[in-house]
């Protein structure tokens, strides 16, 4: 597991907020301006022109036949408290706000054992990817409803765009799209937490290190864990090369699904591949940086920071059947034959996968 390489309001519904609107609203029985109560005021009869029964216009003449329409509710424009939803609304939403800020000025919310922040990740961060996740690149997802609602299971798929989004694509359609709104747990590499600022942001999204005790842990708690075998070399790898699957590591994410009896499910990205065509790789400089490699492409370094922005490629993820792994004895977990088997058969499926979403596809950006 240790090869798996990947960069990845508590709504205080306002205690007030939802019963105070209502509470200011007009009762039926109050008093209007004539002193007289609502309830009793006799009703004036309707113009001749607001009703129209089915079997004809209605005149001066009937209306006095036709006790209805003299009594009938208010038009809705004069009805009391119109409009009073959006206002409770916004209330709500502002106060909710003030609760959040509130809790993480005081540090009155929790983190797991991993740092992940539930509430940081659902009201603000997902709230910040969603955006590029629905708007720029338009992502379509197949298949979520392979994901089970609950219980631990190993999410396996490609890796590639030179800059992990595609992981953080990967979450958001979890947890958008899954009718249970599962939070995926991804396994990153060590890269990501020597990083300052990636780091944080990393164990607040729930990311952690992929390495087999961490994985372990995580499945055995019923979570939902991402992982990507391919690493540095699926991202990293040139443009020409694109959706060819690397190398599989060792299969140790095999081994980890073995041990905790929870499935395996294939997932195949297209889009990533060309948000960052990578034509060239400074590996020089790489080294010199610390870096797996340093990309170089149509845009980057040459157009400086306007150059670090990805092209607006239309994606589409797909999660394929699961494959399950709780009919295997304990020991099977430690027959590389096995496990050599099952990696095979998860790569086979998420490359045939890659194929067929290629040949859909209709254009790169549409």
């Amino acid at each position: 597991m240790a090869d798996a390489k990947v960069i990845p309001f508590d709504d205080d519904r306002s205690r007030g907020g939802a019963g105070a609107r209502p509470s200011r609203r007009r009762s039926a029985g109050s008093r209007r301006s004539g002193g007289e109560p609502a309830a009793v005021r006799e009703v004036q009869p309707l113009p001749a022109r607001t009703a129209v029964p089915e079997d004809g216009p209605v005149t001066g003449e009937n209306t006095q036949d036709r006790p209805e329409l003299r009594s009938g509710p208010a038009p809705a424009a004069h009805r009391p408290g119109e409009g009073e939803g959006e206002g409770g609304g916004l209330e709500r939403r502002i106060a909710s706000g003030l609760s959040f800020l509130r809790r993480r000025l005081t540090g009155d919310y929790d983190v797991d054992d991993f740092g992940y922040d539930a509430e940081l990740t659902d009201q603000v961060l997902m709230s910040l990817l969603r955006p590029v996740y629905e708007k720029y690149f338009r992502v379509d997802v197949k298949g979520v409803e392979n994901i089970p609602k609950e219980g631990g299971a190993l999410i396996v798929a490609n890796h590639s765009g030179t800059l992990p989004l595609d992981g953080l694509m990967m979450q958001v359609a979890v947890h958008d799209q899954h009718p249970a709104g599962r939070h995926l747990r991804l396994l990153a590499a060590d890269l990501v937490f020597v990083l300052p600022v990636v780091n944080e942001l990393a164990r607040k999204l729930g990311h952690t290190l992929a390495c087999a005790e961490d994985a372990e842990r995580l499945l055995g708690q019923g979570e939902l864990v991402g992982v990507m075998p391919e690493g540095f070399k699926g991202i990293g790898k040139p443009f020409s090369e694109r959706y060819k699957l690397q190398r599989f590591g060792r299969g140790g994410f095999v081994s980890t699904a073995l041990r905790q009896g929870v499935p395996i499910i294939p997932c195949s990205i297209v889009g990533a591949e060309e948000i960052y065509p990578m034509i060239g790789n400074a590996k020089t400089l790489a080294r010199l940086l610390g870096f797996p490699y340093f990309p170089l492409t149509p845009t980057f370094p040459w157009l400086g920071p306007l150059g670090a922005i990805p092209l607006p490629t239309k994606w589409t993820i797909q999660f394929g059947e699961p494959i399950p792994t709780d009919g295997y004895p304990t020991e099977a977990a430690e027959d590389p034959m096995l496990m050599f088997n099952l990696t095979d058969q998860v790569r086979e499926q998420i490359q045939h996968t890659l194929y067929k979403l290629l040949v859909q596809r209709r254009s790169v950006f549409f």
